[in-house]
């Protein structure tokens, strides 16, 4: 492509780190733009990034969070199309971005398929549960089972503070159709169309939409959505942690967090898409819970 530059957004910073890594393997410069609050949140992924030898440019407009470290990446890819390439993180964006990105996650349900074979005897789960901020890891876990309906979908998104409180991030309940970051989707916006600035403790899902795949899936009842609030996807985060022996990312936790509201038969087979470690998320563990 002739590209000498690589740029990239990044809200939880494990995005940021592949393609920090990426860049470093292939000597090629990086820039990472990141909200300057989500820098300071997940401080261990930065030192990761500059390590690698990334630029770490910090998005100080609107929230300082995902959203406006897209707008900065997006703004960087417009100035300057003949030497950078944009490697977006979720499935938002322009097309062919979501397609493509969706594209290249499917190898996460590729391999369950492979993996449930081998130890159910079927390559179908009766469940596959995701978090979902843009909805990258979603459409990856969900890819190679879109067709098949006898499989559930449940999409757990960030509810913040509560849905009614101002402080969320719960785009099927608070979202109307709208235009963002180049795409047609699901988006939490005002009367007169401006972008209501979304939260959530976790960064990965501190995003006011979807990528255009999940609103259609969301639309045609193909996938249930649900709205986890940071509360529950702490106490979720922990008591994982404690019964499996690996700390989930609070994105993860919120798909966790689920469980506390779903009904199961003793045969299901459920699938929960483990998407982040939360080495990255200690301090926020920490101080959450005073330990």
């Amino acid at each position: 492509m002739g590209k000498k530059r690589i740029i990239a957004e990044t809200g939880a910073g494990q995005h940021g780190v592949a393609t920090a890594t990426v860049c470093a393997l292939a000597g090629i410069e990086c820039v990472i733009y990141m909200g300057a609050i989500d820098i300071k949140r997940q401080a261990p992924n930065v030192a990761r990034m500059k390590m690698l030898g990334a630029s770490i440019v910090a998005a100080e407009s609107g929230s300082k969070t995902l959203k406006d470290a897209t707008n900065e990446a997006i703004r960087d890819w417009i100035n300057n199309p003949i030497t950078t390439h944009y490697i977006i993180g979720s499935v938002v964006g322009p097309h062919p971005y979501p397609d493509m990105v969706a594209k290249f996650q499917s190898v996460v349900s590729e391999e369950i398929k492979s993996q449930l074979k081998d130890k159910e005897g079927t390559e179908s789960p009766d469940y596959l549960i995701a978090n979902i901020g843009g909805g990258s890891n979603a459409a990856g876990l969900y890819y190679h089972y879109l067709e098949d309906e006898k499989v559930k979908i449940i999409s757990v998104e960030a509810a913040g503070e509560g849905i009614e409180s101002g402080k969320s991030a719960a785009t099927s309940v608070l979202g109307k159709t709208g235009i963002i970051h180049g795409s047609k989707t699901l988006l939490m916006q005002t009367k007169d169309g401006q972008i209501v600035e979304p939260y959530s403790i976790s960064a990965g899902l501190d995003y006011p939409g979807v990528g255009p795949l999940h609103a259609h899936l969301l639309e045609s009842k193909r996938a249930e959505f649900m709205s986890i609030t940071d509360s529950d996807a702490m106490l979720a985060g922990l008591e994982v942690s404690k019964l499996e022996g690996i700390i989930p990312a609070i994105e993860t936790a919120h798909a966790f967090a689920a469980f506390k509201y779903l009904d199961f038969k003793l045969n299901d087979i459920i699938v929960v898409n483990f998407s982040g470690r939360g080495d990255k998320d200690l301090n926020t563990y920490i101080d959450y819970f005073n330990l």
